[in-house]
């Protein structure tokens, strides 16, 4: 992809550079913010002290993710009740790979899901290293580091969940069931925005691209400890728009969700409606002033 201009500051964009970079960092907060709701749900339910310390951390650093992502969105004049505590769920543009509730306490789910999602977010942060916006750009190295030790705590319990025939089992479950929903990370939000991110170089890989490297990297993982994906043939097999994948009905990124979805939502939001708030209390600095 060839290299594009820089775009200027929040008030100095066009009206399409606008909509572009909105679609995008929507996607990637939602995202961060989302699966972090769901893996907070093991914190004192991982199968090891250790691993619940892990998760636990692994969840504050998406929050944070998500929240770097949330700030850039303020300088458009949104305010966090607007980004999270009062937007409509059906508004909400995350991969289903992220709503979804875990199948049973599985811990198997939990590795795949966070391995999935990992090698995805990897490949994606690789791409807004150099992205035309300097203020997206910016935030990217942090991200980065932290996304390298979630992508090899997901990695060690995928290789010691693979050691026995019985857990192995279960692994491949998490496999069959998930790897649908994990497609829809590099689904578009919309064609014609999607093309516009591409054009003004705020990310420097397309869709297509990002979703070949990933399968790349995934498919050939999960087989070297026994996994198979039974979908996953050949990356250049398939366009952009996933069409011989057998996808879920709902996407998340066209704002189509799960039950489980508003379910989810309706729990994280049930303080700040049921105290009658209006607006939310910081917990973490602004990046801007860090």
């Amino acid at each position: 992809m060839a290299a594009a201009k820089q775009l200027p500051g929040p008030q100095d964009l066009s009206d399409d550079e606008r909509e572009a970079l909105e679609a995008l960092l929507f996607s990637l907060a939602d995202d961060e913010f989302v699966i972090a709701e769901r893996y907070t749900e093991w914190q004192v339910r991982a199968p090891t002290i250790e691993s619940d310390i892990s998760v636990a951390n692994i969840a504050q650093d998406e929050l944070g993710h998500a929240r770097l992502y949330y700030d850039l969105l303020e300088d458009f004049g949104y305010e966090e009740p607007d980004l999270i505590w009062e937007r409509d769920a059906s508004e909400w543009r995350h991969s289903t790979l992220c709503e979804l509730p875990f199948d049973e306490g599985d811990w198997a789910d939990y590795v795949v899901r966070s391995f999935l999602f990992d090698e995805a977010e990897y490949i994606r942060l690789q791409a807004l290293e150099g992205s035309s916006y300097p203020r997206l750009a910016d935030r990217i190295e942090k991200i980065l580091a932290e996304e390298t030790y979630h992508r090899e705590h997901a990695r060690s319990w995928l290789e010691r969940l693979c050691e026995d025939d019985e857990s192995r089992a279960r692994m491949q479950d998490a496999v069959d069931r998930l790897m649908p929903h994990a497609l829809t990370l590099f689904a578009p939000t919309d064609e014609d925005i999607e093309a516009r991110i591409d054009d003004l170089g705020i990310r420097t890989e397309n869709l297509l691209t990002m979703r070949e490297e990933w399968l790349d990297e995934v498919v050939p993982r999960l087989e070297s400890v026994g996994l198979h994906v039974e979908e996953a043939q050949l990356p250049e097999q398939y366009d952009v728009h996933h069409a011989d994948f057998d996808l879920p009905d709902e996407l998340g990124r066209d704002q189509s969700h799960t039950d489980a979805w508003f379910d989810l939502y309706d729990e994280f939001t049930k303080s700040y409606r049921e105290l009658g708030r209006h607006e939310a209390a910081k917990i973490m600095k602004d990046p801007d002033d860090e």
